[in-house]
Parts: structure tokens; sequence; C-alpha cells
């Protein structure tokens, strides 16, 4: 099974043995643990947050925070994906490397956009129940095509912000990812939709992990999975957000 989630690339599951029914993934295991990661992020994003606010709304109180998260989660889930094993470990230390970067993220952005932060944390949630209703529904079915095109959608965003960063070291400003115009809302627009696409895959593989009866650490691996994904999804909601209040 193949993914544009980068934690779900290739075959998750190649290598595996079946094991007992007493030591394998479940679905409820999983959500279970999804519900754990959640608040190992809620937690040290509300202290950074608090730590912010507290500091007169000073980045710099938070900037080491921030790239301490931000780092710290890229490694981490670099680990996980190559050491699939040891997520039990790996999945609540990414969880709680994001809540730094998040909630230094969320708070510089609630200073310029009162409310943002609510508003980006509803959409997030409504559009992760939304894609769960549909993929229990079968409206959209995690076929082989439809994980190619959401995969190459997501390498081609990728793609793109990996070159605006670049042309940002040089002061070049890609309007039409950080502008206010109607492309840039649309392109966001976009982005939000693929992002949302990926909770399909996400589903399908933690439902596909339980049904191969794979170890129970998987369950944390899928909670991670699912968890790259809420990320995402937020940090976009986000940026789109941000980017109609500027229109007003």
């Amino acid at each position: 099974m193949r993914s544009s989630n980068p934690a779900l690339a290739g075959n998750p599951f190649s290598g595996f043995g079946i094991a007992s029914k007493s030591s394998a993934m479940t679905i409820r295991g999983t959500i279970n643990k999804t519900a754990i990661l959640l608040l190992l992020v809620f937690l040290p994003a509300i202290w950074v947050w608090k730590t912010f606010f507290n500091a007169g709304q000073n980045p710099a109180a938070i900037q080491t925070w921030m790239m301490v998260g931000l780092i710290g989660g890229f490694v981490l889930s670099l680990v996980t994906v190559f050491k699939k094993e040891w997520a039990p470990l790996s999945a609540p230390l990414y969880a709680i490397m994001e809540g730094l970067f998040l909630g230094g993220i969320s708070s510089i952005f609630e200073t310029s956009y009162p409310g943002i932060v609510m508003q980006a944390i509803s959409l997030t949630l409504a559009t992760l129940l939304a894609m769960l209703v549909i993929y229990q529904t079968g409206l959209v079915k995690p076929t082989e095509n439809f994980k190619l095109g959401v995969m190459a959608a997501t390498g081609g965003i990728a793609l793109v912000y990996l070159v605006a960063i670049v042309l940002g070291f040089f002061g070049i400003n890609v309007s039409f990812i950080n502008g206010s115009g109607l492309f840039s809302i649309l392109f966001s627009l976009f982005v939000v939709g693929i992002a949302a696409l990926n909770f399909i895959i996400d589903f399908d593989f933690i439902e596909q992990g339980a049904r191969a009866n794979v170890p129970k650490y998987m369950e944390w691996y899928g909670a991670f999975a699912l968890m790259v994904t809420l990320v995402w999804l937020y940090i976009e909601m986000l940026r789109l957000l941000a980017k109609l209040n500027d229109r007003r």
C-alpha cells in the first residue's frame, strides 16, 4: 500500500509476521494512542502560548522553543518512519516537539489575527470528522489510483514549498504562497484539500493494519501518521485564515 503521507510511504506492513490477537494492532488501540498524542501536543503548546503572552507577546521569548520543536519534530518523524518499532517512544516525543512549535506559531498568529487559533482548530477537527464520515460511507475509496494522485499532489506541494524557502534565502518572495491575493488563497484551498484527502489514506492504513494483525506497536505508528496529517492541516488552516483576514 502506497501513501502520500511520508509516514505511510511504501508498504508499511512489509516484513511483519502475524501477531496474536492479544498483541496485534487494533483500531480502538490506535484511537486511544491518537488521543494520547493529541494531549501531548496540547500541553506543551499551552505552556509556550502562556510563555509568549506572559512575556508581553515577545517572539524572542519563545523562539528557541519553536526551533527545538521544529527541528526535534523533523528528526523524530524520520526516526519513527525508519524505525517503526520505536514508535511507542518516538511518537510521543514527536507530539511533544510539535506542541512546542505549534504553541509558538499559534500564539504569533493569534496576536496578528485575534480568534484565528480557535477557528483553525475548529476547522481542522471538523475536517477530520467530515473525512471520517466520507471514508466510512465509501464516498471516496482509497484505491491505488487515488493514493497515487494524492501522493503526486502532496509531493508537488512539498517541492513548491522547498523552492519558496530557497528563494526566500535570496530575498525573493513567492507571492502566490505568502501573499493574500486571489491566486494565493486558491492555492491554500488546494493545499488544504490535499491535506484533508490524506486522512482517507490514514484511515485506510489503520484499518488495513488491524486486519493484517501487525504488532501492537503499530498502533503508535498509525497514531503518529494521523498526527502528521493533523499538524499539516492545522498549519495550512492558519495560513488560509490569515490570508482571508488580510483581504478584509
